[in-house]
């Protein structure tokens, strides 16, 4: 029975997954297509890459990694990728995944020049398109956690870019019908997110920023995980 995978990329803190859970928890309750449609590959601690035609889908997690620290398993997984868009099997990047979708399709992904974007950030849609199955019909704007320091500093030739902020150009974009990559967590929640913020107090300083502001700014995020939500529905 095909399945979505989801390619678990590394481990929340120690504290949030005892309380909150792990990346894959999140994505899973976020797709809404029920655990047996669901299969969590763990790549970096030595789980086999699935056959393509295995997938019904897949969702790359985030990562407290760095996509150009380029990890073994992170760079089979970037090899991986291509065969899925060309089986237009739907793929979903989320922030290491993003960047490791753009990486791998042939975009760039460095440090940001400005640091680390964490909290509760809005998110604009760059452009109207109705034939994009997981954003059309959103509002121009919307909120959507972060909790990122890399960045997608180019973006694949192919890819169609789709929403952007202030601090991050690249926040979603497409490549072909039925690939995307999103910067943002779509799969967090008020408590995730601020669970993240607090324990990275270190670096919200060095980035010049106050975690109490941080704190104070998050707020729910149901546009964001409608995303997640469309792309189960599109799978499954």
């Amino acid at each position: 029975m095909k399945k979505i995978v989801i390619l678990k990329t590394g481990d929340t803190f120690p504290a949030i997954a005892e309380q909150l859970g792990d990346f894959e928890d999140w994505i899973s309750q976020g797709l809404s297509v029920g655990k047996e449609n669901v299969r969590v590959v763990d790549v970096p601690n030595g789980e086999a890459l699935p056959a393509i035609e295995t997938c019904n889908g897949v969702v790359i997690a985030g990562s407290h990694a760095m996509v150009t620290g380029n990890f073994s398993w992170s760079v089979a997984i970037e090899q991986w990728i291509p065969d899925v868009i060309h089986s237009n099997i739907p793929i979903l990047g989320i922030c290491y995944g993003h960047q490791l979708l753009a990486k791998a399709m042939g975009g760039v992904v460095d440090y940001h020049a400005r640091g680390i974007e964490i909290g509760t950030a809005e998110i604009e849609l760059v452009q109207e398109d109705t034939s994009d199955m997981l954003f059309k019909g959103l509002p121009k704007t919307f909120t959507a956690h972060v909790c990122h320091s890399q960045t997608v500093a180019k973006l694949p030739y192919n890819a169609i870019r789709i929403a952007k902020n202030l601090f991050e150009p690249n926040h979603a974009f497409r490549i072909g019908p039925s690939a995307w990559g999103v910067q943002f967590h779509p799969e967090y929640d008020n408590r995730i997110m601020a669970a993240y913020a607090e324990n990275m107090e270190a670096e919200i300083k060095e980035s010049g920023l106050i975690l109490s502001e941080i704190l104070n700014k998050i707020e729910p995020t149901p546009i964001a995980l409608r995303i997640l939500k469309r792309f189960g529905k599109i799978v499954g």
